[in-house]
């Protein structure tokens, strides 16, 4: 049976003894050999997204950077009708859009 020493920074530790699980890599340092336990620093997801309109086939979502439009129709329908579909859920989302900036601006 071999004994190793782990070094374990201070905030892993506080996290461990509250019971919490701490995802991160086990290495040995090549420099001094000792292993290290190193966590990952992993941010919350942020899901501000405000859902400004619910399309056909898609939606139609605002966050605090972006403005997103998604639309997703079946292939077995057709190019043309495919075309036809996303250009009609695109024409009524700039609408929705257009509605809301004049709101914004009341």
């Amino acid at each position: 049976m071999m004994k190793k020493m782990i070094e374990i920074p201070i905030e892993v530790l506080e996290r461990l003894v509250e019971g919490k699980c701490v995802e991160g890599s086990l290495r040995r340092d090549q420099w001094t050999g000792k292993m290290v336990f190193r966590a990952y620093c992993r941010q919350r997801r942020m899901n501000n997204e405000r859902l400004v309109c619910a399309l056909e086939n898609g939606w139609l979502k605002e966050s605090p950077q972006r403005i997103k439009f998604f639309s997703s129709v079946k292939k077995g329908v057709g190019r043309r009708l495919v075309e036809v579909a996303m250009h009609r859920e695109l024409k009524q989302a700039m609408s929705v859009l257009e509605v809301e900036e004049i709101l914004d601006n009341v």
